[in-house]
């Protein structure tokens, strides 16, 4: 049987840019004409995303932020090279990437072969954190035969799942894109090919948010935008079967989730300005103590209100712990409040 090494971790796009521009989605919201007045006022923000502000506008609690992530991430990196994986499986939301107008399944395997990314020309941007050009090239190794194995494996288990050779629109959605760059911020390569597995975490805001935020005058009309995401119950039970099949591949597999948790621009209760902290305890407890049932009871409705809609990737990722009978080895919860949503990182250990 083979051995399967589990990861949790964050795709942080603001780690794509500069410190000062953390608070970008924060500064939207504020601009918003429809946000209260009485919200505008520092005086009813919570005390964490006060102190986060600070004089500065955020950008030194930026920079300690970004230096922790850095830290986490090279952790991951050095678990995974430790490992050698024959292939990593890494779930990630689709942001109107992949998943558009034509065609918005709940899941997809995406079985590619290599391929070469742009990853500055895409978002227009001449800086960034590594000092790359705009025409930057980075090789991604892909393993259509193992997303072919997985892909067949899911609905010979019941599970009708799409797949695909090549990207319909996007060539890798900013999910895996981000989270390769940070694997290898040292700029070393990225030498162990991924199967994106992708999920539609947005689901009733998918389309009509274009994968983003809504402006909070449509936040009565979200229900009834677009079909839901798929349920977290379902979310875990592919991930157990995600499990079961590569456990019983030839392949050596990193099982990875990848995304923050509760995000301000998704929690409408909050006005969008802070992301829902005290929700995210809560499933970082459950994750902790190897608490699946608690995760396993988790609604869509408690999704939505939370603004946990990419933390879908994590319950795939529980789904799949379970299943091997795993608990994490090391975790951390990273606390934010005016930078969109915290973060954790978990290592499960290889078994």
């Amino acid at each position: 049987m083979a051995e399967i090494l589990g990861i949790g971790c964050t795709h942080r796009p603001l780690m794509m840019g500069a410190d000062a521009d953390w608070t970008r989605f924060l500064d939207m919201v504020l601009a918003d004409p429809d946000l209260p007045p009485e919200m505008q006022d520092p005086a009813n923000w919570p005390p964490g995303m006060v102190a986060e502000l600070a004089d500065d506008h955020g950008v030194a609690a930026a920079g300690r932020h970004r230096a922790t992530l850095k830290r986490h991430f090279a952790e991951a990196r050095r678990a995974i090279d430790e490992f050698r994986p024959d292939v990593v499986i890494m779930w990630g939301d689709d942001q109107m990437e992949n998943f558009r107008e034509d065609l918005v399944p709940p899941f997809a395997v995406m079985a590619y072969e290599d391929q070469e990314i742009q990853p500055w020309m895409e978002r227009k941007n001449d800086k960034n954190p590594w000092g790359e050009p705009i025409d930057y090239r980075y090789t991604v190794r892909g393993h259509r035969e193992a997303g072919k194995y997985l892909a067949r494996g899911l609905i010979e288990a019941g599970f009708d799942m799409p797949y695909a050779y090549k990207p319909l629109h996007h060539p890798l959605a900013h999910a895996f894109k981000n989270t390769i760059l940070l694997l290898d911020d040292e700029r070393r390569g990225f030498d162990w090919p991924v199967v994106p597995f992708h999920v539609n975490c947005y689901g009733s805001r998918l389309i009509a948010a274009n994968g983003l935020r809504l402006p909070l005058a449509m936040r009565g009309q979200i229900e009834n935008m677009d079909p839901p995401s798929p349920n977290p119950s379902r979310c875990m039970a592919l991930g157990a079967a995600v499990a079961r099949i590569m456990k019983d591949s030839p392949y050596r597999t990193v099982l990875c989730a990848s995304s923050s948790w509760s995000h301000a621009f998704l929690t409408e209760k909050n006005h969008q300005l802070w992301p829902d902290v005290a929700a995210d305890k809560r499933l970082y407890a459950a994750l902790q103590e190897g608490d699946y049932d608690t995760w396993r009871a988790t609604t869509t409705a408690e999704i939505e209100d939370a603004g946990h809609h990419e933390t879908l990737n994590w319950f795939c990722l529980m789904g799949a712990m379970e299943a091997l009978d795993r608990t994490p080895a090391k975790a951390e919860f990273i606390e934010s409040w005016a930078f969109v949503s915290c973060v954790v990182f978990a290592h499960y250990a290889a078994g």
